[in-house]
């Protein structure tokens, strides 16, 4: 799977775009110095607008010096970003002739964010971040040129808009994989064993304490002397379907981002975990209607994220029967459905077409915990608003815990987890099904 381009520094001729002449803070303490000095002395008339016109003069001469300088921009090119993952960024303008660069600053739109947005001099140094999934655009570099006299500057639009795609966050996917891979969880620190027993025999081995006591080789045991157990590989080439729902449930805060955001980077981290296992990924999206439909293929992770990265959340209502009859078509999988269980109303048509799914597949429900409703129910009431919403919190809660128990009633897993820890908690499920042999 492609890992996001790393940063390269493109330097370029820079276009000139529209510049606002104006006189600098020196130009107009001089005028305010020549109006106070004609008000306190005894000068002609004469004096104080001959003063004026030759302040006037310079500030002309140094707009002029200042608008023929075309400097040239060196700034890193950033092809890919992360979804809320800040990456070095880089902007320095080349030599203005005689005029100087007095201030340099990276425009940007509210999907991006520059820390710092501006910096003194002709070179800026900060951090870009990616704040909205999608294909987003780098405005022209903005660079404030002062004549050699300092009295008058102009600001160029220097450079060219550049695109930048902001995917859920990869890197992340590739560091749970990798230490998966170790045997080491980078979550929890510490060494964790996989659960389950597999299907297919591969070897015996020495008797671990981790192990099942079903996998104990009592003959190899009596022969050798002391506890050994069999080894088994579980199977690959499985089926893993990832079913994004995107109607207006989707759009909820979950800390700085979306519900829709926090489902697509666990399909990263699940995609990533299911092609390092050898299974077949694919995935559908929908609101009222199925939007994005990907076969399962092999080696699918980048083909998934690429297909969902730039998802919207929609106003409509999602119309779950008819995804689950999209996935249902095909041959057994385990769906993961990644949707927001608010209450038994808002999930009574998940709910009714969940059997759809669980006739045929292995099916998961994946649902961020809301972070507010948690902070709610666990802080001291200070006053009866306190006592209010916390009385609120209990009963969405309560009635989210309900659609959890009928989803399983029906034979479906589901797991909830705060927003960060999604991700991972759909993983250790999906390997757990799969060494107990339920894909």
């Amino acid at each position: 799977m492609t890992m996001p381009a790393s940063p390269v520094t493109s330097t370029n001729h820079a276009k000139i775009g529209q510049s606002t002449p104006r006189p600098t803070r020196l130009a107009a303490l001089l005028v305010a110095f020549v109006a106070i000095l004609s008000a306190v002395l005894p000068v002609p008339v004469l004096v104080p607008f001959l003063l004026a016109g030759g302040i006037a003069g310079c500030v002309l001469m140094d707009l002029l010096v200042a608008h023929r300088g075309v400097p040239s921009l060196d700034r890193t090119r950033l092809q890919t970003l992360s979804l809320l993952v800040g990456v070095p960024f880089r902007a320095k303008v080349g030599e203005l002739g005689q005029a100087r660069a007095v201030r340099i600053r990276q425009p940007v739109p509210p999907e991006l964010l520059v820390e710092p947005p501006w910096a003194g001099g002709n070179e800026l140094k900060g951090e870009l971040t990616g704040r909205h999934r999608g294909i987003q655009v780098l405005p022209p570099v903005t660079v404030r040129a002062v004549g050699p006299l300092g009295l008058g500057s102009l600001d160029h639009s220097v450079g060219t808009s550049q695109e930048v795609t902001v995917f859920p966050d990869l890197p992340r996917a590739r560091r749970l994989a990798a230490a998966r891979r170790r045997g080491r969880s980078s979550d929890e620190g510490r060494i964790r064993a996989r659960l389950g027993l597999g299907t297919e025999f591969e070897t015996i081995r020495d008797y671990s304490q981790d192990d099942d006591i079903r996998q104990v080789n009592w003959i190899a045991t009596a022969r050798v002397g002391r506890p050994m157990s069999n080894h088994y590989r579980v199977e690959e080439n499985r089926d893993l379907m990832c079913v994004v729902d995107t109607g207006r449930l989707m759009a909820s805060p979950a800390g700085r981002v979306s519900r829709l955001d926090v489902a697509l980077n666990a399909v990263a981290v699940l995609a990533v975990a299911a092609e390092e296992a050898g299974d077949r990924v694919g995935a559908v999206a929908f609101d009222s209607k199925v939007t994005r439909q990907l076969a399962p293929r092999r080696r699918g992770a980048e083909a998934v994220v690429r297909a969902l990265f730039d998802l919207e959340p929609t106003e409509v209502e999602s119309n779950y029967e008819r995804a689950f009859h999209a996935v249902g078509r095909q041959k057994r999988a385990l769906v993961v459905v990644f949707t927001d269980l608010v209450d038994d109303g808002a999930a009574r048509t998940l709910i009714a077409a969940t059997p759809v799914l669980v006739r045929r597949h292995a099916v998961l429900v994946a649902s961020c915990t809301d972070p507010d409703l948690t902070t709610v129910t666990s802080r001291s009431p200070h006053d009866m608003r306190d006592v209010m919403r916390a009385a609120v919190a209990i009963d969405l809660l309560a009635s989210r815990q309900r659609v959890v128990h009928l989803l399983r009633a029906l034979g479906a897993v589901v797991v909830e987890a705060p927003p960060q820890a999604l991700g991972p908690a759909c993983v250790g499920v999906y390997l757990r099904l799969k060494q107990r042999a339920r894909l």
